[in-house]
């Protein structure tokens, strides 16, 4: 299985020091989880690319478009700000092909994401043409819900599929829950408030990193 990445998500941070925020898991996170909510796939709406450019980190970003068919242009600028992955929703697009191509052409990892009820065989068809597949394990569109357990079959199934490929998760991810999807096979776990949530954020990755040893 590949490398064990954490990805503290931003979206439980506090934004308004975003910096100060992200400085204290820099040492411990793989990859800073980007939420971007449009309002339409998803009932909120959260920051945009002329935010992310705002962030400033050596530690490779993580851009997860919760978004209505997101154009060329729109994740351009996911990629000028300094996306080091952008990943979309099967879901959200007609085609998801044609974003994951501009995605690649772009020089970025790209990746797709399927919400707990979607079949994984609707993102069959794309796993030789991206990087990553993030399961999500709640509904996307807001922070604090309960690990929907009944999405691991497909992180389990997606696994003999793909040997090496890096399996997301993101929803509800704790010290329990990460070992419960590790043990199915992610590699990746996304964790908001389970990392910003808490007073110590470092003593709140390494809980989750011991859970998975």
């Amino acid at each position: 299985m590949p490398k064990t990445k954490i990805a503290p998500s931003i979206l439980s941070a506090d934004l308004s020091r975003i910096n100060n925020e992200i400085r204290e898991v820099e040492e411990y996170a793989d990859l800073i989880h980007v939420d971007i909510m449009d309002g339409i796939f998803v009932p909120s709406t959260t920051i945009d690319s002329n935010f992310v450019k705002k962030i400033k980190t050596k530690v490779p970003l993580d851009v997860h478009l919760m978004v209505h068919e997101p154009s060329s242009s729109y994740i351009q600028g996911f990629i000028d700000a300094g996306a080091y992955s952008v990943t979309i929703h099967e879901e959200a697009c007609k085609d998801p092909l044609n974003q994951i191509e501009f995605i690649k052409r772009n020089k970025v990892k790209a990746a797709v994401s399927i919400k707990p009820n979607t079949l994984l065989s609707r993102i069959i068809p794309y796993l030789d043409a991206v990087d990553m597949v993030l399961i999500m394990t709640v509904e996307p569109g807001w922070a604090g819900q309960k690990f929907v357990e009944a999405t691991m079959p497909k992180v389990k199934e997606l696994r003999k599929l793909r040997p090496n490929m890096d399996i997301e998760v993101d929803g509800g991810i704790n010290p329990y829950t990460a070992r419960i999807a590790f043990d199915s096979g992610a590699n990746v776990f996304v964790a908001g408030t389970s990392i910003f949530g808490k007073k110590n954020r470092v003593t709140a990755i390494k809980e989750i990193l011991n859970s998975l040893k």
